[in-house]
């Protein structure tokens, strides 16, 4: 058979969201901050995929699910490149590039294990901080110490 001709396909979700340019490295994140194994709908998520922007990228698509504003903020701290599409009758009906906001609360946990937040029932709060490359911290409102992405503890 002709490598042309050969097609992969995967089925299209009548309603739901597809997040689209995942960075590849960022999915397993993504699935685990938002809690994807406790959904019951159809999921179908794909990694290391061609993209001209990425290089690679990953997606993720979940039928009959649309995510709440505190899950589209954690979707930015670990993959701010991603974009949501809204499907409503097999019709993207939307396009949202993530934003990342510039607070975040009751999200992440501070990393500082003396901090207020790990003793207490207090509010985590954060300041987020962007730097040149993209690349995402968090500065605690309570004791200003800052959280890597690479150290974000997501409460789930």
């Amino acid at each position: 058979m002709n490598k042309e001709n050969i097609k992969l396909k995967v089925s299209a979700i009548v309603n739901g969201t597809v997040i689209d340019h995942i960075s590849a490295n960022s999915l397993f994140k993504v699935i685990k901050i938002l809690d994807l194994k406790n959904i019951k709908t159809q999921i179908t998520f794909g990694t290391n995929l061609d993209s001209k922007k990425l290089g690679k990228k990953a997606i993720i698509k979940i039928s009959e699910y649309f995510f709440k504003d505190e899950d589209i903020n954690k979707i930015a701290l670990v993959s701010p490149e991603a974009r949501l599409n809204i499907i409503k009758n097999y019709l993207v009906v939307e396009k949202r590039n993530i934003e990342i906001p510039k607070k975040v609360k009751g999200i992440v946990k501070c990393v500082n294990p003396k901090c207020i937040t790990n003793h207490q029932n207090v509010l985590q709060k954060f300041d987020i901080i962007v730097s040149k490359e993209r690349k995402i911290s968090l500065k605690c409102h309570y004791c200003e110490k800052v959280t890597t992405q690479d150290n974000m503890k997501f409460i789930v």
